[in-house]
């Protein structure tokens, strides 16, 4: 009996940067999920011009929290970006290392916005303003979540090896959904901590 060597073919060479379906499907679930957001926005900019001052509880929200959760955001997002470019120029560690970072600051965004929320004086039914307030950021929370479980699928995935230089359109896809999530926050910052202030 002879010895048998199996070889197995090398992982196919798939969609490269925006030629997949994986990027024209982001970019039209960002469409929808940018038109949503922008709904619930208006809903809040228009009471904000119906209502007098008195309708947000606290009429010059904290920023004590949200400012320094901001920027942890938006480095995240430059995590990200920094990763997705050492993907492309094919440097392994340098990819996972923006992976990894920009999944513990998403972590931590999540972290703290749940601590600002627990320490609101108002709750989702007990006002207009509440229930906007938490409808608005926890729809945000939620796609912050789907955007980390997109980070540390593509995260495992770089690990493994199945991501290198000609295959990385699975991490660009999921860099632009997370940079739509920082953008989006972006928005929601200024409606609902910094718009009072100018009042």
């Amino acid at each position: 009996m002879s010895d048998a060597t199996l070889s197995y073919p090398s992982l196919p060479v798939g969609p490269v940067r925006r030629i997949g379906v994986g990027w024209w499907g982001v970019l039209m679930l960002i469409a929808t999920e940018a038109a949503l957001f922008g709904y619930l926005l208006f809903c809040y900019g228009y009471y904000a011009v119906q209502m007098d001052p008195s309708w947000i509880p606290t009429h010059h929200p904290s920023l004590k929290l949200a400012a320094p959760n901001t920027l942890i955001l938006v480095l995240s997002s430059v995590a990200i970006w920094w990763g997705e470019k050492g993907a492309r120029e094919g440097r392994r560690s340098r990819l996972l290392a923006g992976l990894a970072l920009a999944l513990l600051l998403g972590v931590i965004f999540v972290g703290v916005q749940v601590l600002e929320w627990g320490n609101k004086p108002f709750t989702l039914r007990s006002d207009l303003y509440g229930s906007l307030f938490f409808t608005i950021t926890g729809f945000h929370i939620a796609h912050v979540v789907v955007g980390l479980l997109a980070i540390a699928s593509v995260l495992l995935w770089s690990a493994l090896g199945y991501l290198d230089r000609p295959r990385n359109a699975p991490v660009l896809i999921a860099s632009v959904y997370w940079h739509f999530v920082d953008v989006v926050w972006l928005f929601v910052f200024s409606a609902l901590y910094l718009s009072p202030y100018l009042e």
